[in-house]
């Protein structure tokens, strides 16, 4: 049943029957809307916003000056102007019994790309399956074994000689999608497996893209008390021991290596604070945290923007992390000099960051890991880890086969 809420809308006379999230999705995809679905950490209601532009607009991330959206931002946007904005024509929450209510119609929704999309979405058979499209688009190719191991070995010996304290090193693993595989399926998985995630499938029409994740990891947060967060998240290991069983995180042993991997980053966000005069925050942590099949050392910083009249805080400090050392290095750009030469492709979104814009006034950007982008029928997987001078190339490869376990387990 749909909402009294929903009811008594202006667009009362299109949206008359409940709407389920997914479909709305897909209807949008098929149509070649931009569309973003979402699930916060620890809760049930579901998002989705919809844009009917014909392209969406590169833009700058001024938090406090965006009208209601979603953002996708990719690593590389040194400049910050070139992240993607899907601006909310439709705003759609789902509660956890999938009731839908329209939070939000743009003032200048064009009406006819708006009965065009319901009357889509309506006429859709009830059972229509998302599926992927297969073609025979070349595929970029994954980084072999040997190659990423040298990759390791080159940046151990670069901090060794003090060009660098850490880099993060990544690589892909692409799968080819089983010709019954669907955008619903996969989605609803990884907010079952995940549910202290962030869960999102984004479709990027101009890009014939679709993203979709479970990031365990908050860049930045700003909440409607205007309570700003965010997070230092690093060292990794797995959830459960050799015989399966899932491992207490009071029993979680970390190596020295793990330990100044995470302060590293504590310490980039502590000195992004200094830089602008914040002294009043709360660090909590470090501790040990579960997300998903993975283990992380984590420590939350917390800001209250009012109490220190700071209302841009979370525009200034996304420009100052972004891209943190957790997935870039550290220093920064010595890092990524090393990044751009030896990793062999191009990030793209991933270990950029997404998220609602002033969606229900509250912002909530989470660094786009654990990840897949899903295109020409190939579904392309990321993963990455940070390299010290305590490093060994095998151990690192591993980690980055446990973290592609995260999207390899709901594929099927």
């Amino acid at each position: 049943m749909m909402s009294d809420k929903l009811k008594t809308t202006g667009a009362s006379s299109l949206f008359d029957h409940s709407l389920h999230p997914l479909s709305a999705w897909q209807s949008t995809r098929e149509l070649g809307f931009a569309a973003a679905l979402w699930r916060l950490p620890h809760q049930k209601d579901k998002h989705l916003i919809v844009n009917f532009g014909s392209e969406l607009p590169r833009t700058r991330m001024m938090l406090d000056e965006l009208p209601a959206g979603f953002a996708m931002s990719p690593f590389l946007n040194i400049e910050g102007d070139n992240s993607l904005f899907i601006e909310a024509d439709l705003y759609f929450r789902f509660d956890e019994n999938g009731e839908a209510t329209l939070e939000q119609e743009s003032a200048y929704l064009s009406a006819p790309n708006r009965e065009k999309w319901y009357n889509h979405y309506r006429n859709r058979p009830a059972n229509a399956s998302s599926l992927v499209i297969a073609s025979d688009s070349p595929r970029q190719p994954e980084l072999p074994n040997f190659a990423y191991l040298e990759a390791v070995q080159k940046a151990i010996k670069a901090i060794e000689a003090g060009a660098f304290k850490k880099v993060v090193f990544s690589r892909v693993k692409q799968v080819e999608l089983a010709t019954d595989f669907t955008f619903s399926e996969v989605f609803e998985r990884l907010c079952e497996k995940y549910p202290t995630a962030f869960v999102s499938m984004v479709y990027l029409p101009q890009l014939d893209q679709v993203w979709l994740g479970a990031t365990p990891e908050t860049l930045v947060s700003v909440d409607k008390e205007g309570i700003f967060r965010t997070v230092s998240l690093a060292g990794t290991q797995s959830a459960f021991d050799a015989s399966g069983a899932p491992i207490s995180v009071k029993k979680a042993a970390w190596t020295q290596k793990e330990i100044e991997e995470q302060a590293l980053v504590g310490r980039y966000i502590i000195s992004c604070f200094k830089k602008i005069r914040v002294r009043e925050y709360l660090e909590e942590g470090p501790k040990t945290v579960v997300a998903g099949n993975l283990m992380h050392l984590r420590s939350d910083y917390l800001v209250d923007t009012k109490t220190i009249n700071f209302p841009e805080l979370g525009t200034v400090m996304l420009e100052l992390l972004h891209p943190t050392s957790a997935v870039c290095g550290m220093p920064k750009m010595e890092a990524l000099a090393f990044i751009q030469q030896h990793e062999g492709y191009n990030r793209e979104f991933y270990s950029g960051y997404l998220g609602p814009v002033n969606v229900g006034n509250e912002t909530h950007l989470f660094v786009n890991l654990r990840c897949m982008k899903i295109q020409n029928n190939v579904a392309t997987l990321y993963a990455g880890g940070g390299i010290t001078e305590d490093s060994e190339p095998e151990k690192e490869w591993q980690e980055t086969e446990m973290k592609c376990q995260t999207m390899l387990s709901v594929l099927g």
